[in-house]
């Protein structure tokens, strides 16, 4: 099975243009595609997973990715599936996010001569002269046209500034200037980016010409990734200081029975005939399959090792086993702890699986907290410093486990 065959296989692609042109330029190897990155957290998220998984597909079978830093874009910020403004970052800030990005794109794409580059808007965007650009990109796009387009009509209620107005210019502009100085013929991004890739190659057929052979974009559909990137109200980030290894894996086991299949399909690198035939499974395997799924992208971002770790970790978590040794652990000094001891509500908050106190004592109310096993039923509640020298072992709800120590 070719490239572009494996990635309808895997039900990545959503909607195209010029089909017969992108499937042969694919499989022939003789894409230069991007695909841009706004840097707006110093980590990647499960969110953008299909996007480095597709990148990584088409880099195997010999085409060459961009990947896009959008140093000058995050600065004005993409209203897309927004329902308010985002914040305005420093260009400092934007710098650092974008040096954290490209150490873990490591992990996916092979940079080098010949290989996948790693660019950055700002390095023209920031440069451009406003009347300049006005009279040869503005007069390119239609108004009514933008208003049209999803990733505004949504926003117009609640009212869309200026400043975002101008963020399809800025990603067609980004595409026409890739099409000329690196010779990038294709783009891929999310669905909701639909409008925004269409004007790219809008610009570059009426600024270049019909015969300029960039209009070939395919949208890869990203329903699934939004539903990816965070969990609980938090980001699930594929840096390990933020999210551990043990919580990566632990995410991936724990998603919905209803897109298990569909996450190993889009998002791991098991051969189509090996998934096709876990399609068949009994629904009793479901287990198993999350398990697959979760170890296999563990493996991924952190490594085999790690995701031999966290696996066990989880065995012997949720089996009842008693080696936690590969458990995420806060530790503490000796001073951090009071001679009496701490209640469990602080406890839960100096060791971040509650974000106040006020929602500790909630989650105690509710008798979805135990202390090595037993329902704390109070929000009185203590644990001694002898026992946290010992390690206590916290889990919050079913499926957040912590151990707590006095190191």
């Amino acid at each position: 099975m070719q490239i572009y065959e494996e990635l309808k296989a895997r039900g990545l692609i959503a909607q195209v243009t010029n089909e017969d042109e992108i499937r042969e330029l694919v499989n022939s190897g003789k894409a230069t595609f991007y695909i841009g990155f706004d840097c707006t957290a110093d980590s990647l998220t499960a969110g953008h997973f299909m996007a480095l998984t597709l990148m990584k597909r088409l880099q195997m079978a010999g085409n060459k990715p961009i990947a896009l830093i959008g140093g000058g874009t995050t600065m004005i910020g993409d209203p897309s599936g927004r329902s308010d403004m985002r914040k305005m970052l420093t260009r400092e800030d934007i710098d650092h996010n974008a040096e954290c990005f490209k150490k873990q794109m490591e992990k996916f794409i092979e940079f080098g001569e010949d290989k996948a580059i790693m660019v950055n808007n700002a390095d023209w965007l920031m440069n451009l002269n406003y009347i300049d650009l006005l009279r040869e990109v503005g007069a390119c796009f239609s108004v009514n046209n933008m208003l049209r387009a999803e990733c505004y009509k949504q926003r117009m209620e609640k009212g869309l500034s200026f400043l975002e107005f101008n963020y399809m210019i800025m990603q067609s502009y980004d595409f026409y200037y890739m099409f000329q100085k690196y010779n990038c013929n294709l783009e891929f991004g999310g669905d909701d980016q639909w409008s925004n890739m269409l004007g790219g190659t809008e610009l570059i057929r009426r600024k270049l010409g019909k015969d300029a052979h960039a209009m070939t974009i395919t949208l890869l559909t990203d329903s699934q990734g939004k539903k990816m990137g965070k969990t609980a109200g938090n980001a699930v980030w594929l840096d390990p200081a933020k999210t551990s290894p043990y919580e990566f894996f632990q995410y991936w086991r724990n998603v919905g029975d209803q897109d298990v299949m569909k996450c190993i399909r889009m998002l791991t690198f098991i051969p189509i005939e090996q998934i096709d035939e876990m399609d068949k499974w009994d629904d009793s395997r479901i287990n198993e399959k999350k398990e697959i799924l979760a170890f296999e992208l563990t493996k991924l971002v952190h490594g085999e090792e790690e995701a031999n770790k966290a696996k066990d970790a989880s065995h012997s978590l949720f089996a009842g086993g008693g080696d936690d040794s590969n458990m995420p652990t806060s530790e503490f000094a000796d001073s951090d702890i009071p001679e009496e001891g701490i209640l469990v509500a602080d406890l839960m908050v100096k060791m971040e699986i509650a974000k106040s106190k006020g929602e500790a004592k909630r989650l105690i109310e509710q008798g979805g907290v135990t202390i090595d096993g037993e329902k704390v039923t109070g929000i009185d509640a203590s644990v001694s410093k002898a026992s946290l020298k010992e390690g206590v072992k916290v889990r919050k709800g079913k499926k957040v486990y912590k151990k707590a120590v006095i190191a």
